[in-house]
């Protein structure tokens, strides 16, 4: 793969790899040649900006020409990649620089091939699904105009002909699957092409689209139920389709939906009451409910669901049942708790059966407020009765307790405050008094773990609507569920306090302040690190982040604590650095190392030397086993440490220096920003004694700036760097290279002037001024070229410099301004005057 990777500039190599993979006899090279080409075309199809062209235009046009045959032709794993590798091209290429890839593949529909089609389908869903979610512009609409052009009358006749073979072969179990697969596909597509606007072409063929789709969601086939109790058959996964294109369109085309509204409202219900708990029922319940909870929200629908025995009916039969916590969630709780945490912190569980009887409940709650808040306050109060009777066995019947109560309480929520409007027909303080703090208060934490999981995530969810004595209540139960043993627990246990910890009050400062926490500190900061040492939870952002978030709060109550933190967080380092996975947690982690040397440093600026001695032996681990990910990471933390020291630089950074002017270093974005800031706190600590003891490194460091200019992304940067050598090296150790460093500038000037370049260049150019005195600003500029300093007062500084932004800046050029007017006096005799 490193051998491919060092050839893959060459021209023709990747018509070589489709050569192999359509020639080879080999199935295991055919599949690894379409893995390659797939990946070398993610890699290197787009065409950047500032960067080279990595793909030939010969090869691009080869490509182009033979990659959908190739693909048609295909067993579906290699099919697969291919379809990938054409959406990734079309994305990038199509409409304007592949026309004619949609007449291609329509053509192919008529080949009667199912093989050919659903690859062709596979490659149009691919190409169109981000319709779903672009932004509208000209270009989008363009687009779409144009497939709806080619694509929406053949696709319609393909629609109608698949399911008249449904028919046909209506016994034939593999012709079923491969059909249905189609129908999948076909309804995909529908979804995508509807998505942005109602094209006039779908409208005036709606009876033929809405009366098949309707009859295939009542329809059913013994032959393609399936045994497997986890995975979606194409029976649901077709289903599952036509809900969400039928919710589609009752949310935004509902006028012309309407005719067909009430039958498909009949078809979805009648579903939803006759389809099992299992899971691979998942996705098509909750598309079916999500239907249902659009169209209660619509005014016009109301009629629907009015009356009282319907909407008992919908909470019974529907809400209720879905709300039940299954024996695989329980599972998912125990043994997949990563998965559990996802979907239900980050609400990734969008096709979970309870987060859409939740979205029901809300639809619902829109008009029927407080019928439906009296039906359910009947089933909460018999499920917390159930419960009560014996806890041992009905826990679950207080976990849906929870459940509904949170569903119908929260109206309005925010990542950042959690529930912000909530249902004036649920008392949650008393709710929680009663229900919750018991939970959380039981001595024994590994009880219960998922209602113990609920209350903490009650406590988390309606923390801007509880009373802030009841937050602080909570704050030691809270710290206490941190050695929980079920990882889920725990997990919610850290993340609750991370948000409690910031809230804000009234004035803007944190809701709970760091006097308030003193009693607790060190059990929270012992048991958060304790945390990480549980099974499951080594890498545990949640945790981490509470960490991070507990020393923000803190400041300078962590400061005794640190001596023995520090040595744990860069034992955790250490280990992390090993094989980096877990991006947010080593975000956090570093966030954590920060905030310790910051607070501590303000407090004492001599303890950075023993952040120092904790600190580089790991760092120089990351360096020398080059550690991509944490580089930029390291070179920040090395920045703050150098940042405070006081006096000269340390020899320990200054034998690193040779080695931060590497260009491998620089070749990776990511690493700019931290090295320009760790190469202006050198120059900034130490100009002078850079100049003295590696003053062969200037070149070096002028490369850099050079390398930086030429880039538009990162020219800003490189004005950074050239100003603080500006700034902070001794004038004479950089006089012999001031004249070929305007000379690039105006190279660059000259080759692409974007805004951003010019503002840093004003800024650059008075500050020099300000250093070196006006009249050395005149002499270098027409030393360059005579008179060259008029034409740039007069093209760029004069009508530009209104532009500048920012205040330190705005006053460099204040300065730099003021010293031309009065310092230099070919302003005041010569043609300059004028000026």
């Amino acid at each position: 793969e490193k051998f491919l990777e060092s050839v893959e500039g060459n021209q023709n190599y990747p018509l070589l790899l489709l050569t192999l993979l359509e020639k080879s006899q080999d199935n295991v090279i055919r599949v690894c040649a379409a893995v390659t080409f797939k990946n070398y075309i993610k890699r290197n199809w787009r065409i950047v900006e500032d960067e080279p062209n990595k793909i030939s235009d010969a090869d691009r046009t080869a490509i182009k020409a033979n990659i959908v045959n190739l693909m048609l032709s295909s067993p579906e794993q290699i099919q697969k990649q291919l379809s990938d590798a054409i959406s990734i091209i079309g994305r990038e290429d199509f409409p304007q620089k592949w026309p004619d890839l949609l007449t291609e593949m329509v053509t192919r529909f008529r080949s009667g091939d199912f093989h050919i089609i659903n690859g062709v389908l596979r490659t149009a869903h691919s190409l169109f699904k981000r319709y779903r979610h672009e932004f509208k512009s000209n270009e989008l609409w363009t687009e779409i105009k144009l497939v709806l052009d080619t694509f929406a009358l053949p696709l319609t006749e393909l629609f109608k002909a698949t399911i008249e073979l449904c028919q046909t072969h209506g016994n034939d179990i593999n012709a079923l699957k491969v059909l249905f697969s189609s129908l999948t596909l076909i309804s995909k597509l529908f979804y995508s092409l509807n998505f942005q606007d109602l094209p006039e072409f779908f409208e005036d063929n709606m009876e033929t689209w809405m009366t098949n789709f309707h009859s295939l969601l009542t329809l059913d086939n013994k032959l393609l139920q399936t045994d497997d109790e986890e995975e979606a058959g194409l029976l649901e996964l077709l289903k599952s389709q036509i809900c969400d294109n039928a919710a589609l369109y009752a949310q935004k085309y509902d006028e012309e939906f309407q005719p067909y509204l009430p039958r498909f409202v009949t078809a979805i219900w009648n579903l939803l009451v006759s389809t099992g708990q299992e899971v691979k029922y998942d996705l098509l319940v909750s598309n079916a409910i999500q239907f249902l909870a659009s169209v209660c929200e619509r005014p016009h629908y109301k009629h629907l669901f009015e009356d009282h025995n319907t909407l008992t009916s919908i909470c019974e039969k529907v809400i209720v049942p879905n709300m039940e916590f299954r024996s695989a969630d329980e599972e998912a709780f125990e043994d997949n708790s990563e998965e559990y945490i996802r979907r239900d912190l980050e609400g990734s569980d969008i096709d979970t059966r309870r987060r859409a009887a939740c979205d029901l409940v809300r639809g619902l709650c829109k008009f029927f407020e407080g019928p439906v808040t009296a039906i359910f306050s009947g089933y909460v109060n018999s499920m917390l009765a159930e419960y009560a009777k014996n806890p041992g066995q009905n826990w679950k019947h207080k976990d849906a307790a929870i459940y509904l109560v949170t569903s119908l309480a929260s109206k309005a929520q925010t990542q950042k405050h959690g529930i912000t409007q909530a249902n004036e027909l649920v008392n949650l303080t008393e709710f929680f008094v009663n229900h919750i703090l018991p939970d959380l208060k039981s001595c024994n934490v590994n009880e219960f773990p998922v209602l113990k999981a609920d209350a903490i995530k009650y406590v988390m969810i309606f923390r801007s609507q509880l009373p802030k004595e009841q937050l602080l209540q909570a704050v030691p139960l809270l710290i206490a569920h941190l050695q929980a043993e079920s990882t889920v627990e725990h997990t919610y246990a850290a993340h609750a306090l991370e948000r409690l910890f910031t809230m804000r009050g009234p004035n803007n400062a944190t809701l709970i302040t760091s006097a308030e926490l003193a009693p607790f500190t060190e059990q929270l900061l012992t048991n958060l690190f304790k945390a990480l040492t549980l099974p499951g939870s080594a890498e545990n952002e949640y945790i981490m982040k509470a960490i991070m978030r507990s020393f923000s709060l803190l400041q300078e109550a962590i400061v005794p604590y640190i001596p023995i933190l520090i040595g744990q967080l860069t034992h955790k380092l250490l280990l992390v650095s090993k094989n980096p996975s877990k991006p947010h947690f080593n975000h956090y982690l570093f966030e954590s190392l920060c905030l310790s040397v910051r607070i501590t440093c303000k407090a004492n600026p001599t303890t950075v030397s023993s952040f120092e001695e904790a600190l580089f032996p790991v760092f120089t681990e990351i360096l020398q086993n080059d550690v991509q990910e944490f580089l930029p990471y390291v070179f920040q933390v090395m920045s703050l440490l150098l940042e405070i020291h006081s006096s000269s630089i340390p020899a320990s950074y200054m034998a690193l220096f040779p080695h931060l002017l590497q260009p491998a270093l620089w070749e990776r974005t990511g690493n700019i920003p931290p090295l320009v800031r760790l190469l202006q706190a050198y120059l900034e600590k130490g100009g002078a004694s850079i100049a003295a003891s590696a003053a062969d490194k200037i070149p070096g460091l002028l490369g850099v700036f050079q390398k930086l200019i030429a880039s538009k992304a990162n020219d800003h940067q490189g004005f950074y760097l050239l100003n603080s050598i500006i700034e902070n090296m001794p004038p004479e150790s950089i006089l012999q290279y001031r004249k070929q460093i305007f000379i690039l500038l105006f190279q660059r000037l000259q080759s692409s002037k974007t805004t951003k370049f010019i503002k840093s260049f004003l800024v650059f150019v008075n500050l020099y001024c300000v250093k070196y005195g006006a009249i050395a600003l005149q002499e270098i500029f027409d030393s360059i070229q005579p008179k060259m300093f008029g034409m740039v007062l007069e093209k760029i500084i004069i009508p530009e410099v209104q532009k500048v932004s920012g205040t330190v800046e705005k006053k460099i050029c204040a300065v730099g301004i003021t010293k031309i007017l009065t310092e230099c006096p070919a302003m005041m005799d010569t043609e300059y005057t004028k000026l």
